[in-house]
């Protein structure tokens, strides 16, 4: 019986080393098996990017975060009336008593521009970064006569010796000067208005003091603010005919927003930016006065996003994404050379070949939060090639077949690093790689005797 089961054995042990097809579902079993570690890795990167975004988050905060602005718009307080009729059934008699209630109309700019002047740079904090400004926008326009008759407000309601400018933003703290108003070479100051209820979708918002503007018609004004700022600036169109002017030290800005700078008015170079945009009423859906309450506009909001173009860590995700792929075709190319050369590979010696592959990943992800990725990956990409390279060597015995492994991983590595730089045309040249390296599997193994 004991003799039975090592004859047994011994046949299941040849038929390994000798079959094919075990040699392939065994080198199978081992990728399945590598796809746990690359599990692993990927919720690494996953872990690290989170406390990049945690402390890019610490740092904004303490900095200024983004600032989204608009105004001046002006507040102007009218009366409404309510007249209550009470009813005395034993005196039989009937009176009537009138009620002042006070509403607020809110009434937007007939011109806005809005110059803006950006300095920019990034701040870190150990191996994190975050881009942060200080911005001075000088906003100046002009408002129209108050007439809102159309609106069914007659003029002697109107408090007019009641009227202010409202600013809202979303960066309050971020604010670095006092903030003035100057309407018709009067100059008014702003004071934070606790009011607003941002939990409802409301701004922060700055009033100013009550404007003596009982005798004017069209009001020009000049309100100029100094954010501290970060990632992004928006502005929201509120003029009936809304320009603005961007300048920049910022190298790679982002155009964000429902509206597009002018591309025939723009320059970007290696020293930063000089945008306009203009935006007219009929471009925009909001009305130019609103009663009660003013909506939240942000949707309508558009300006610059100052990017940080190298994330290291969205790349070190996107080449994880190809950790089977290269898995899968370093082990068919030693799977390859074993049947045609007839050396034999112990599926150990496999299972180091791809635990040395995995910890490309590791490499990369730990030198990049030093490095840039290029240096990074390029460091990665040497050690893995010179690490399988010695260790084939000892496996195969000729310096044709480490050569041709070292090339063919060193290609690899190449062919992935070029599809994670590419954006739009990643698929494309993905597709058309992947097509070659089969037809290159297809004609080395079509002499290849599957049988024995």
């Amino acid at each position: 019986m004991n003799n039975n089961n090592v004859t047994q054995q011994s046949k299941f042990g040849n038929w390994l080393k000798s079959s094919k097809t075990a040699k392939m579902v065994s080198v199978g079993v081992l990728i399945l098996i590598l796809l746990i570690p690359l599990s692993y890795i990927k919720e690494l990167i996953n872990e690290r990017a989170d406390r990049q975004k945690a402390v890019t988050r610490e740092i904004n905060t303490k900095w200024g975060e983004d600032v989204c602005v608009y105004g001046p718009i002006l507040k102007v307080p009218y009366k409404t009336y309510n007249t209550i009729t009470m009813v005395d059934d034993k005196l039989n008699t009937t009176t009537k008593e009138t009620k002042t209630i006070i509403k607020y109309a809110y009434i937007f700019p007939e011109e806005l521009d809005a110059k803006v002047n950006v300095k920019s740079k990034t701040l870190k904090r150990g191996n994190y970064q975050s881009a942060v400004y200080t911005s001075t926008t000088n906003f100046s326009g002009m408002f129209p006569e108050i007439n809102l008759a159309n609106k069914d407000i007659s003029t002697n309601d109107i408090v007019w010796d009641k009227i202010t400018a409202v600013i809202k933003t979303t960066n309050l703290k971020g604010i670095k000067n006092e903030v003035t108003l100057n309407l018709n070479s009067k100059t008014y100051p702003f004071q934070t208005n606790y009011s607003e209820n941002k939990n409802k979708g409301h701004l922060d918002a700055l009033e100013s003091d009550f404007l003596n503007i009982s005798n004017q018609k069209t009001l020009h004004f000049n309100v100029q603010i100094t954010f501290n700022g970060s990632e992004q600036i928006t502005i929201v169109p509120i003029g009936k005919t809304t320009t603005m002017s961007m300048v920049s030290n910022w190298a790679n800005p982002s155009f964000i927003g429902n509206y597009l700078p002018d591309d025939n008015n723009k320059t970007i170079t290696a020293e930063g930016f000089n945008v306009n945009w203009k935006v007219l009423h009929i471009n925009r859906a909001f009305s130019q006065v609103y009663l009660n309450t003013v909506p939240n506009l942000n949707a309508y909001a558009f300006g610059t996003k100052f990017m940080i173009m190298v994330d290291e860590y969205q790349k070190s995700e996107r080449s994880a994404k190809y950790g089977f792929l290269v898995i899968a075709l370093t082990f068919l190319v030693f799977f390859l050379i074993q049947t045609l050369s007839k050396i034999n590979i112990h599926p150990f010696q496999y299972l180091m070949i791809g635990l040395a592959l995995t910890m490309f990943y590791t490499l990369l992800i730990s030198i990049s939060e030093h490095s840039n990725f290029l240096t990074a990956y390029s460091i990665a990409t040497l050690s893995v090639v010179i690490l399988i390279s010695w260790y084939s060597k000892s496996i195969l015995k000729t310096i044709k077949f480490t050569s041709f492994i070292s090339i063919a991983l060193s290609a690899l590595y190449i062919f992935i690093f070029v599809i994670i730089q590419l954006e739009n045309y990643a698929l494309l040249v993905g597709s058309i790689g992947l097509f070659f390296i089969l037809t290159s599997v297809m004609f080395i193994s079509r002499k290849i005797d599957w049988n024995n």
